[in-house]
């Protein structure tokens, strides 16, 4: 099934007389439960994509359409919707909130989604069942991106998109994160799209989208991606 669909899609953003097309003319499709990673370099339109396909942006033009809703035509209110219910989102920086202990961090989201996953559950299935009471500055890098991976879960979301992910992790614990994101795609269904400059992460991945000036320049699909384990780091 065909969870995202980007159809004629550009980004311009205009300041004074100049105009640039962060995205141009972007036509993708992926399915659901993939595996996905996007390769490019800096200022090469990687974040863009995120942003509107997280609902936190508008096209210029096109249509971006996830789980048969066309999101470009939502209001303000809709995308917040949106984005409470469709989409997680996990980024370099973790942003727990440090007066919340971790199980309150991941609990947030119930107000929100109403097809919400348990806490208690998702922590335990990263192996923090230990943790709950504890606060973020009592918790390494690993855990911590570990908990928000658990808050980006606990709504349920159909997609998850990560920014970078594991750029502040060292390589041992960044595998960690990425084995539990693949479990992710591969037993629960989701569809996982990581923004990132390592390429070894790619040779994970369903499907590598390669990202250049606002293009995508080609798609390589991977029959075999190689296990965590598999790949040098």
């Amino acid at each position: 099934m065909k969870v995202v669909q980007f159809r004629n899609v550009t980004r311009t953003y205009v300041t004074g007389t100049h105009s640039q097309n962060a995205l141009s003319d972007v036509n993708l499709e992926l399915e659901e439960g993939k595996f996905v990673v996007i390769l490019g370099p800096s200022g090469a339109g990687k974040s863009t994509f995120l942003n509107l396909l997280g609902g936190l942006d508008n096209p210029t033009s096109g249509q971006i359409i996830v789980d048969n809703t066309d999101i470009s035509t939502l209001s303000s209110d809709e995308l917040a919707d949106y984005r409470a219910v469709k989409v997680g989102f996990i980024f370099q920086s973790y942003n727990l909130i440090p007066t919340l202990t971790v199980l309150e961090n991941v609990s947030l989201v119930e107000e929100i989604a109403p097809d919400h996953m348990s806490a208690e559950e998702l922590l335990a299935e990263v192996g923090l069942d230990d943790h709950t009471h504890q606060f973020p500055h009592e918790l390494s890098g690993g855990e911590q991106q570990r908990v928000s991976i658990c808050r980006a879960l606990a709504k349920n979301p159909k997609i998850l998109l990560c920014d970078e992910p594991t750029g502040a992790l060292d390589s041992e614990t960044g595998v960690v994160v990425l084995k539990l994101l693949l479990k992710m795609a591969r037993d629960y269904g989701k569809t996982i799209i990581i923004v990132t400059h390592n390429q070894n992460i790619a040779k994970m991945a369903d499907v590598v989208i390669h990202i250049r000036s606002g293009k995508v320049t080609y798609v390589n699909e991977q029959a075999h991606p190689l296990a965590a384990d598999e790949v040098d780091w």
